[in-house]
């Protein structure tokens, strides 16, 4: 199986510094750009999409619930039209931002609280498709790859949208092929183990739980995380892995 590499960019915001962009770039594949809503300001965005486009990498819109303070990572009770609206407000933005530097959004990448809710609540899911399918040309949407891939295809089918689905490289998952939170032990991976479910990604279409099982997956993507210099070294291994 072939995969792709992808990761939450452009998180800076002012005077405050988040990750190491200009690092990470040359090795991923699609670079998720957050919008302004949980990170992000014009000039980050813009700088952003100019490394993607000198390292040939494919964007996407990295939309949030509006929640600066909390970096996106909570939950806001909002209807399904403030769903559809928030998602076309942000994903204009970066489309427009992306057409200015000579590129063209790929796919859209909820962020954080948004993405949880996605894959959690039905009807959050499918305000987020209803507004994917309603953009202006189409556009993919990236979710988290679990045992409910079809029907969550049979979802998209009836919004006449496509789907990436996604893993990700350092997050154990539990026996219903959810992440195993964050706040239960092992729950975010060593680096090796984290190679190790990469290997067994790529080679095996599948993931080993946290309690020793076998679970297959449908995998188009793998999210990876540059935050500080390990990191970034763990991308390179990772990156080299899936060209051997």
């Amino acid at each position: 199986m072939s995969v792709l590499l992808n990761c939450d960019l452009g998180e800076s915001f002012g005077a405050w510094s988040m990750g190491m962009d200009e690092m990470v770039m040359p090795h991923i594949d699609q670079a998720n750009v957050a919008c302004g809503f949980h990170a992000g300001d014009p000039l980050v965005i813009q700088n952003t999409l100019r490394m993607a486009r000198e390292n040939g990498v494919s964007v996407g819109a990295h939309p949030a619930y509006p929640d600066l303070m909390g970096f996106g990572r909570r939950s806001i009770h909002a209807s399904a039209n403030e769903i559809h609206a928030l998602i076309h407000y942000q994903v204009s933005a970066l489309d427009g931002m992306a057409a200015c530097a000579g590129l063209e959004l790929a796919y859209v990448k909820p962020h954080g609280a948004l993405y949880n809710d996605m894959m959690a609540k039905p009807s959050v899911r499918q305000a987020i498709m209803k507004s994917v399918a309603d953009y202006y040309r189409p556009i993919k949407l990236m979710l988290q790859a679990t045992p409910e891939a079809e029907s969550h295809r049979i979802e998209a089918e009836h919004y006449g949208i496509e789907l990436l689905f996604e893993a990700f490289a350092d997050r154990c998952y539990d026996d219903d092929g959810k992440l195993l939170s964050r706040t239960k032990p092992g729950a975010v991976h060593s680096r090796e183990k984290m190679l190790d479910q990469v290997r067994q990604l790529s080679e095996e279409s599948s993931v080993t739980t946290i309690n020793g099982h076998i679970l297959k997956l449908e995998v188009d993507t793998i999210c990876v995380h540059g935050d500080n210099a390990e990191g970034i070294e763990a991308i390179r291994e990772i990156r080299e892995m899936l060209a051997s």
